[in-house]
């Protein structure tokens, strides 16, 4: 992982001193660089022998950087793993045009990289993310969202990347069509777990480890599946409470939808579904010899169903 920040300070210097400022702003700002691993862990599992996956795994990172400064101006955030954000300190302009540099640098070294195959994934990947970025935004205050399509959501937005990271790695590792197949969906499964889990903690975590405040996703309008569940499973007064929340993007009865969502059991039913995903995400790499590799995926999608922050 230090190979891989050197790679991303290295890749993020512009002759622009404004990209510089914006670029080491969210890159330093934490994250879990869950993405970026996924790419080394996979190519090492497969047997890769050499340096290409920590560039690949830049990349993987510099694209997950842009769709946050870009997701950033779209909610109007102003806070992101405790920090203020690119938006908030820069402003949107700023965040929206530095993002898309980091688009462009990051395809910039899947062509000196130069595997055709990776870059169509990427590119494929990418413009997945993209659709499902347009997908929530669509879904944003209506409360007739169901189910499959805040899944079709999640797996769009947030699944794809994780499971182009495996999927590059096993490329690299010279992976049989199968494993590759394979190792793709691990990282579907995790990616949708991780984000199950960011719908639970936006109801449930401590704000200091998350930097976020609790109910977010509820202030933009945004119907996760906690929500989801809540109006489907609650009585006739309480659905229409969660619902009239969604289309307001009303933080005002936010206790009172924080209860109804504890009283319906719909944070348990989100994490047993996180918990699900995870054990497919194992299920799905089976396969792989014995390895310390091998080891940290598996700890890594039992750590995305049950974390805290």
């Amino acid at each position: 992982m230090a190979a891989i920040d050197q790679v991303i300070h290295t890749r993020l210097c512009s002759d622009v001193l404004l990209v510089n400022q914006v670029g080491a702003h969210i890159i330093k700002s934490g994250g879990k660089r869950l993405r970026p691993a996924l790419v080394v862990l996979s190519a090492n599992a497969f047997g890769y022998q050499g340096k290409q996956h920590y560039d690949l795994a830049t990349v993987v990172e510099l694209i997950h950087t842009a769709t946050l400064l870009h997701d950033d101006v779209v909610d109007e955030s102003k806070l992101r793993r405790g920090h203020a954000t690119a938006s908030a300190l820069f402003g949107n302009a700023a965040s929206v045009l530095v993002g898309d540099f980091l688009y462009s640098r990051a395809f910039q070294i899947i062509v000196e990289v130069g595997e055709m195959r990776v870059m169509q994934i990427l590119a494929d990947a990418t413009n997945t993310i993209a659709e499902g970025e347009v997908l929530q935004l669509l879904n944003c205050h209506d409360p007739g969202v169901d189910t499959d399509n805040y899944m079709r959501v999640i797996h769009c937005k947030t699944a794809k990347l994780f499971e182009a990271s495996m999927r590059i790695g096993a490329i690299l590792g010279k992976a049989s069509t199968t494993d590759e197949d394979a190792a793709a969906r691990y990282g579907m499964h995790l990616g949708t777990a991780f984000q199950l889990m960011d719908d639970v903690l936006d109801y449930a975590a401590d704000e200091l480890q998350t930097g976020k405040h609790l109910g977010d996703d509820l202030a933009e309008g945004k119907p996760t599946l906690p929500l989801i569940y809540a109006i489907q499973h609650g009585s006739a007064e309480q659905a229409a409470i969660v619902r009239s929340a969604i289309e307001q993007g009303d933080m005002g009865n936010f206790a009172e939808v924080l209860q109804i969502i504890h009283a319906t059991g719909a944070l348990e039913f989100t994490r047993q579904q996180a918990l699900c995903e995870a054990e497919l995400a194992c299920s799905a790499i089976k396969f792989m010899a014995d390895s310390k590799n091998k080891q940290c995926l598996l700890d890594l999608a039992r750590f995305a169903a049950i974390r805290q922050y």
